[in-house]
């Protein structure tokens, strides 16, 4: 650690997460910053603080407790946190975030120990830009901001989401390489509908029914306004807005600021990374397929969105790529008999005979794929994913909602009940599958292989916008990563131990799009790649 890195000494120093080295301060760095005494007299290594680490952290009874342990790590040093995540990605990443990010959310308040990030409520109307001069960064890049309406499949879990911009940000940092200093978790507390939060004396929360309409509009505005004018090269992500919101916001802000929402664009585009990767064991075109979707939300209408785009980038129209996409939501088949549908759900209501059910709607219109997005677990039954292998060689089987408990359906149960032949994919993970002596690895739809490469992309060309064109090259790039061993165990997605060169690779396509589209606000380096990956943050002492 050299004097330019801090003027912080004694215990300021070992208190500033950042900055805190632990037991691995060196004997010149004890005396240089008056850490002598406030340290055991053994100096050890970062491998040895990972070890101990690790032993503390198996030595946990529940999920919930083990990820107790590593947000408190992540309290105490934020470079042996990341360390030991980056080491231990694929055992630590459904702590960190899906599936028990959702049990930590609906226990916040009860778990609290130390904040994180900036908590804005509707009391702080008229003064957002004096809220966030608090935040003692100034180089924010990469901002994830909630108002906790949509946590996962759990609902409205007002101020305790939170923990959903905290564990977003773990992974632009452990996937990515996002600099832990730039970035920011926002919590927009606007009130909560729900029961349970309302009575519960432990909530940390406004204690009051939701704000809406112009009201809520002209505090999120105000908020925009505010944290652009403080961080205007940062990348603000829009997460777990319910459907009333998300849809309308991503449409008024997309063009004014550099935005996104990851529920409705980075759900897309790892869905359809999915969809290309499949179909190299289907051995089928993009443009042939018809997907049928559980669920008519934000994360199911993105998912089309896209999913038209890619087929109008490959010769369809746009007419005729929507007829490829159809929907089932709580009342039937989204057709054009239906009256009252909500506006984002027109464009798919095809002209076609009412179906009353899944099942029905799959046996009337044998699509190639279907797609759960319903947040509503085991909805994809024994005679649905029997119905798609008798229409399909390789039935294409997503079942998407988390956390784990809200999946339409198990690997197991799509590998048994289509004799082996489903190509699966699932939103939380689940272990691989022995079926009649071969075994299955079942790929994990997971956002995390998308938005963390965006983001480092964006963030390293300063893009003043983040286009669905990004998006689409995302999937490409993550889809042309998997390798044929992949594809052989019936993964669909590269192993989350490539994280790192997967996000460089999209990191790099996304820069591409920028300097394309002329969103880019730096100047195009000699060698763009090796450009991409020196921005990477490595977790190491300096």
């Amino acid at each position: 650690m050299s004097d330019t890195d801090t003027q912080l000494t004694g215990v300021d120093l070992l208190h500033n997460p950042l900055l805190n080295h632990g037991t691995a301060f060196t004997e010149e760095e004890r005396d240089a910053y008056k850490l002598r005494g406030l340290l055991p007299p053994r100096v050890f290594t970062q491998e040895r603080q990972v070890q101990r680490s690790l032993g503390n952290y198996r030595k946990k009874l529940t999920d919930l407790e083990r990820y107790i342990y590593l947000i408190s790590l992540e309290d105490r040093n934020e470079t042996l946190f990341y360390r030991l995540v980056m080491d231990n990605l694929e055992e630590m990443m459904p702590i960190i975030y899906t599936p028990t990010v959702g049990k930590a959310c609906q226990e916040f308040a009860h778990i609290f120990r130390r904040p994180r990030g900036l908590y804005i409520s509707t009391e702080d109307k008229g003064r957002i830009a004096e809220i966030i001069a608090n935040w003692p960064h100034d180089d924010v890049e990469v901002i994830v901001v909630t108002d906790g309406e949509r946590i996962l499949g759990l609902g409205d879990l007002g101020i305790n989401g939170m923990g959903i911009p905290v564990g977003k940000l773990s992974l632009y940092t452990a996937c990515a390489g996002i600099h832990p200093a730039k970035t920011l978790p926002i919590t927009l507390d606007v009130g909560t509908e729900n029961e349970k939060l309302l009575a519960d004396p432990l909530y940390i929360g406004l204690p009051q029914r939701r704000v809406r309409g112009a009201e809520y509009d002209a505090f999120v505005d105000e908020f925009m306004t505010a944290v652009s004018t403080r961080y205007p090269n940062a990348m603000i992500q829009f997460e777990d807005f319910a459907n009333l919101n998300a849809f309308r916001l991503l449409h008024k802000y997309r063009n004014a600021y550099c935005t996104f929402n990851d529920d409705i664009q980075g759900t897309a585009s790892v869905t359809l990374a999915g969809i290309y990767s499949a179909l190299r064991l289907t051995g089928g075109k993009l443009t042939e397929q018809k997907l049928l979707f559980l669920g008519a939300g934000e994360a199911g209408i993105g998912i089309a969105d896209l999913i038209v785009s890619a087929m109008m980038d490959e010769g369809l129209s746009e007419a005729e790529a929507r007829q490829r996409c159809w929907f089932v939501d709580s009342r039937g088949l989204v057709e054009s008999s239906r009256t009252n549908l909500a506006d984002h759900k027109l464009p798919y209501a095809h002209d076609f005979a009412p179906q009353t059910d899944f099942l029905a709607a799959v046996n009337a219109l044998q699509p190639t794929g279907i797609i759960g997005v319903s947040g509503m677990g085991q909805m994809f039954t024994q005679p649905i994913v029997a119905a798609m292998a008798k229409i399909n060689e390789r039935p294409i089987v997503f079942a998407l909602s988390n956390p784990t408990s809200n999946s339409e359906c198990t690997a197991e149960e799509a590998y048994t009940w289509s004799d082996g032949r489903a190509i699966f994919a699932s939103g939380s993970p689940f272990d691989p599958v022995e079926y009649k002596g071969q075994t299955y690895v079942p790929g994990q739809g997971n956002n995390s292989y998308i938005f963390p490469g965006v983001g480092l992309g964006v963030v390293a060309v300063k893009a003043r916008h983040v286009p669905d064109e990004m998006f689409m090259a995302a999937a490409r790039t993550l889809a042309q990563l998997v390798t044929e061993e992949d594809l052989a165990k019936g993964r669909v997605y590269p192993s989350l131990k490539r994280i790192r060169e997967v996000s460089a690779a999209i990191g790099t396509a996304v820069a591409e799009i920028a300097y394309a589209k002329n969103l880019a606000r730096v100047t195009r380096p000699d060698n763009l790649p090796a450009f991409i990956e020196a921005q990477m943050f490595q977790p190491v002492y300096d």
